[in-house]
C-alpha cells in the first residue's frame, strides 16, 4: 500500500497568501492555483484586476509543475524545435504548460503539490511563485 504525501487545503491557502503578498508588493494582480501531487486543483484565487486568460494558465502551470516534478520554465528552455523534448507541450490534452510560473513544492525529496501563477510578465509570475514556495518551506 502507498503512503501518499500531499498538500492540504490549509497548505494551499498559505501558498496563495505568500504569492499574494509578493504580487501586492510588485503591484501585479495574479491568478494563483495550487494543485496536489497529481496535478488536481486544491485551491485557486483570482486577485481583483487579474486577467481572465490567467485563470486557466495558472491552473495549467500548477498541473504541469506537479506532474512533471519540475518548474515550468525548465520545459520552456528545452521544448524547442529540434530538441528531443519538443512536442511535450501538446501532452495532457494541451494542459502541459511550458510557460514560466509553475513550481513544484518539494518536501523531503517528495513532490507534495505545486503552485502556478499567471497575471504579469513571465518573470513576475516566476518571482511570485518562488517567493510563495520559499515562504511556505520556511514555515
Amino acid at each position: 500500500m502507498l503512503n501518499i504525501k500531499r498538500l492540504g487545503l490549509a497548505d494551499a491557502r498559505k501558498l496563495i497568501n505568500g504569492a499574494k503578498r509578493k504580487a501586492k508588493r510588485i503591484g501585479v494582480p495574479m491568478c494563483i492555483a495550487v494543485a496536489d501531487e497529481s496535478g488536481n486543483l486544491i485551491a485557486f484565487e483570482r486577485m481583483d484586476g487579474a486577467k481572465t486568460l490567467s485563470v486557466g494558465l495558472s491552473a495549467d502551470k500548477a498541473f504541469t509543475a506537479a506532474v512533471s516534478k519540475r518548474p515550468t520554465h525548465e520545459y520552456n528552455e528545452i521544448c524547442q524545435p529540434g530538441n528531443l523534448a519538443y512536442g511535450i507541450h501538446t501532452s495532457s490534452g494541451g494542459r502541459f504548460s511550458i510557460v514560466g510560473g509553475g513550481f513544484p513544492v518539494i518536501i523531503r525529496n517528495t513532490v507534495v503539490g505545486a503552485i502556478g501563477l499567471s497575471g504579469g510578465a513571465v518573470e513576475q509570475d516566476m518571482e511570485c511563485g518562488e517567493a510563495a514556495v520559499r515562504d511556505f518551506l520556511k514555515g
